[in-house]
């Protein structure tokens, strides 16, 4: 884009069941597909938006935080609403502002938290079926806090990464808490960190979902993390239990 140029800084949620992801493909839906589309027919302009992390098909967001540039002056009011009124009602844009010029949605993160829902149980309800993941066999949720616990800090995860060979930026994250909670049928994950690897709250879900069945001890994590070899051990849970929470900035980015 030729010339000065205006970053804005977006908070939106959606329901990720009706999307391939959040990238772009010729052939999909998806989010950042219909919020470039959008933003062409309410602007004239063809802007890349920038999201601060993308999610898989099926994966939801809470909150997630987005950036795109446009070079000709906007109302941001009549944006917020023209967004809400052409984007289909699984796609929510919560707020729009001038962010800095040097503000990135991705690179500037500090902190972020996603959340994994899963229903303990021999049945699904209906409702819950794109939000929840089934697992009917019993969970020892004690046993699952307790692996979690040990995975805990600054690690390299390479061993719970779907494709731990092609990060960019390594395989080493802080983990800074991870904790798993029981109400009734529901189990819930929390994940909080410095930034996540390709796949790695679904693996994490995925080997405590083994640990609280019991197939594995929960003292497993601590040879899994040293190996940095993804094995069967770790399988990739269910994209539909997981929620992009929310998502922390060191500096709020708006000018």
């Amino acid at each position: 884009m030729e010339g000065p140029v205006q970053r804005y800084k977006m908070l939106l949620g959606y329901d990720g069941s009706a999307c391939w992801g959040w990238q772009a493909q010729p052939a999909h839906r998806t989010v950042q597909g219909e919020l470039e589309r959008v933003l062409k027919d309410l602007t004239g302009e063809t802007a890349r938006v920038h999201c601060s992390g993308r999610t898989d098909r099926g994966v939801h967001a809470r909150e997630q935080v987005a950036h795109f540039d446009l070079a000709k002056p906007v109302v941001l009011r009549k944006l917020l609403l023209g967004f809400n009124a052409l984007l289909g009602e699984d796609i929510r844009v919560f707020s729009l502002h001038r962010a800095a010029p040097d503000f990135h949605a991705r690179y500037d993160v500090a902190d972020k938290e996603y959340r994994y829902f899963i229903w303990n149980g021999p049945v699904l309800p209906p409702w819950l079926r794109h939000y929840r993941t089934l697992v009917r066999a019993p969970l020892d949720a004690r046993a699952m806090a307790r692996a979690a616990a040990l995975l805990v800090g600054r690690n390299d995860f390479a061993a719970f990464s779907a494709n731990p060979n092609r990060e960019i930026d390594g395989t080493v994250r802080h983990l800074r808490a991870l904790s798993v909670r029981r109400r009734g049928r529901e189990i819930t994950i929390v994940a909080r960190g410095d930034g996540f690897l390709y796949k790695m709250v679904r693996s994490l879900a995925g080997f405590l979902i083994r640990v609280g069945a019991g197939e594995l001890p929960p003292e497993a994590a601590r040879g899994i993390l040293a190996s940095k070899e993804r094995t069967a051990r770790v399988p990739t849970a269910a994209p539909q239990g997981l929620f992009l929470w929310k998502v922390a900035y060191a500096k709020k980015g708006n000018s």
